[in-house]
């Protein structure tokens, strides 16, 4: 039974990996939010005690949710003086260049009487435009997989919940932060699936029966986001600028650091110095991940390809578009493993070790690597599987750490480091 259900998770995986489309590009209608607000559907005060579905959505995402204030940043001063530094030719609320991820940006023909921009990131914009599926959804007997048939967005799915997620916090060939929007000022942008998920405000019940595995969740959110970087970098709109590469693709902490702070990103990957790093911090993680799911996998030495490709070689785009097939096969295996207890402490110690072995010299692989020892020492302490008293405040040391990207120091994440791995019990063998 055990290996059906794993096939079937398997299978699964491969087919959000075709790709659910993503609910900007929906052709159903959007209602908006007023659709979804009754008291009686998702707008209850408080949640519903009998019910998987908590029905108060609505009010957690108008009231604690950032989602929905996501339109009125575009309103602020920032907002303006980086479409100034930018030369555009309107402001940011009214330019598709910001609406695509600060709102649920659809063609005209496609927005309900009661669609209003200015909601901002809205519940369609995550679970589909209900056009629909929003009389289907609540009739008597009324099924997941219809809902999905009907055009719900299957945010259950770890795959497409990734891809829904990235498509904003990352970008895709649809949208995306480019470097000179960042040196106008746009935030820098940093995601991790599982962290993310936990710390937006909860609006859903785990299924009975389900459990919520969050290094499973961060190990497939990895995955996709070092694919979906490998993809912009193939891509000949959004790869390049100019003469040069999409800068925002590269590890930003390797040109922007003072010329006294000599470094050599070279060093570790096996070529010359004066490297110019594309961003591997997904990478990092994906070579440990595919060491416990699939020991036989070729993903380090593809990853070792690349780098090198990377430095000096020619078939840098062939090497990326090599190691995104490969990191995509590893994808359904992911969503069929069960981290074991060995399994999740090889993770923290090779995650450990990479940083002590000074992986983690620049600031964005240190950041990934605090976010994923976080989700995966909280999963083995719900598992009862770890002593939070012990490695809770190492954790927090390290979190520290990385609060402000212009203050990291290598030297003092490697120390917190060892101290997180004294905290540890030594695995056998």
């Amino acid at each position: 039974m055990i290996r059906i259900l794993l096939a079937l998770a398997a299978l699964a995986c491969t087919l959000a990996a075709r790709g659910a489309t993503l609910p900007q590009s929906s052709s159903d209608r959007t209602l908006g939010v007023a659709s979804c607000s009754s008291s009686l559907c998702h707008g209850a005060v408080e949640s519903w005690k009998r019910s998987n579905v908590l029905q108060n959505e609505y009010v957690t995402w108008s009231r604690r949710d950032k989602h929905a204030r996501a339109y009125s940043v575009l309103l602020n001063e920032r907002s303006k003086d980086i479409m100034k530094r930018l030369g555009a030719s309107e402001p940011a609320h009214t330019s598709a260049l910001c609406l695509d991820c600060h709102a649920h940006n659809v063609p005209q023909d496609r927005r309900g009487e009661r669609f209003v921009l200015a909601d901002g990131v809205t519940c369609e914009a995550c679970h589909g435009p209900a056009g629909r599926y929003v009389k289907t959804h609540v009739q008597r007997g009324a099924s997941r997989a219809a809902n999905v048939a009907n055009g719900l967005y299957p945010t259950q799915d770890s795959v497409d919940r990734a891809k829904l997620c990235l498509s904003c916090h990352f970008g895709n060939s649809q949208k995306f932060v480019t470097h000179k929007m960042m040196a106008a000022g746009h935030p820098r942008m940093s995601f991790e699936l599982d962290t993310f998920t936990q710390i937006q405000p909860p609006h859903f019940r785990v299924d009975t029966g389900d459990a919520w595995d969050g290094v499973r969740i961060w190990a497939i959110g990895q995955a996709l986001g070092s694919q979906q970087i490998l993809d912009i970098l193939n891509d000949p709109r959004r790869g390049r600028d100019g003469l040069f590469p999409e800068l925002v693709l590269f590890d930003c902490h390797a040109c922007h650091h003072p010329m006294a702070d000599k470094r050599n990103a070279g060093a570790r990957l096996g070529v010359g110095p004066g490297v110019i790093r594309l961003n591997d911090s997904g990478l990092l993680m994906v070579r440990q991940i595919a060491r416990r799911v699939d020991p036989q996998s070729q993903v380090p030495q593809h990853i070792q390809r690349f780098h090198r490709a990377v430095a000096g070689g020619s078939d840098a785009l062939a090497q990326a578009r090599s190691l995104q097939h490969a990191i995509g096969e590893l994808v359904p295996k992911i969503g069929a493993y069960r981290f074991s207890e060995r399994d999740l402490n090889a993770v923290l110690v090779g995650l450990i070790d990479d940083g002590l072995n000074g992986e983690y010299s620049d600031y964005q692989g240190a950041e990934q690597a605090v976010m994923a020892l976080q989700s995966v020492a909280d999963f083995m302490r719900k598992r009862s599987l770890i002593d939070i008293r012990k490695v809770g405040p190492k954790l927090n040391r390290l979190l520290g750490l990385v609060q402000y990207d212009e203050k990291y120091k290598p030297a003092e994440f490697q120390s917190a480091l060892r101290e997180l791995k004294a905290t540890l019990a030594p695995l056998d063998g």
